[in-house]
C-alpha cells in the first residue's frame, strides 16, 4: 500500500504520457513499405524451404518403398542422404530465421533507422510538451523517454555504499 501511495505522489508531481507505437508504425508509410519488403523476402525462404522438405518428404517415401531391396550397403547409403538433407533443411532454417540469421540482420538494417526517427520524434514532443516520462503501451510495458534531471541512480548506489566514482555505468 506504501508504494502504491509513493507512486501516485510520485507520478502527480511529474508529467507522464504514452504512446501506442503500433499505431504508429501501422501509419508509419515508411514502416509499411519495410515491412511488406521484409515479409515478401521471408516468404520466399519460407517457399523455398518447404520446396525442399518436399524434396526430403520423397527422399523419405522413396527409401521407405525401397528399402527391403537395398543391400545393406545401399540402405546405409540412403539413410546417409536422408539424414544430410534433414541437416541442410535445418541449417538453412537457421540461418534464415534463427536468432541470428538473414532475417534478424535485415529488420535489423531496414527498421531499425526508422524506429530511431520515431523514438527521436517522441523524445522531442516529450520535451516540447514537458514530459517526464513517455511509455509504450502497444506492447511491454516500455519507457521510451524518462527526463534525465530525475534519475536517481547515483544516489541509489551513494545510499548503498558504492564509491560512484569507480562504477562503470557508462556516464
Amino acid at each position: 500500500m506504501l508504494f502504491v501511495w509513493t507512486a501516485l505522489a510520485a507520478a502527480a508531481q511529474h508529467k507522464i504520457a504514452y504512446v501506442d507505437s503500433d499505431l504508429i508504425y501501422e501509419n508509419y508509410p515508411e514502416f509499411s513499405t519495410a515491412q511488406q519488403s521484409l515479409d515478401r523476402v521471408a516468404e520466399q525462404w519460407e517457399q523455398e524451404l518447404s520446396e525442399r522438405q518436399d524434396r526430403l518428404d520423397e527422399m523419405f517415401e522413396e527409401y521407405q518403398a525401397r528399402e527391403l531391396l537395398y543391400t545393406a550397403e545401399s540402405r546405409q547409403q540412403k539413410q546417409n542422404e536422408i539424414i544430410a538433407a534433414e541437416e541442410e533443411l535445418e541449417r538453412m532454417r537457421r540461418q534464415y530465421f534463427g536468432p541470428e540469421g538473414q532475417l534478424f540482420e535485415q529488420q535489423q538494417q531496414i527498421l531499425r533507422p526508422i524506429q530511431e526517427k520515431v523514438l527521436i520524434a517522441i523524445e522531442e514532443v516529450a520535451e516540447a510538451e514537458g514530459y517526464d516520462y513517455v511509455f509504450d503501451r502497444g506492447g511491454d510495458f516500455v519507457f521510451l523517454y524518462t527526463n534525465e534531471r530525475l534519475d536517481i541512480t547515483d544516489l541509489v548506489l551513494e545510499e548503498l555504499g558504492i564509491d560512484i566514482t569507480r562504477t562503470t555505468l557508462g556516464r
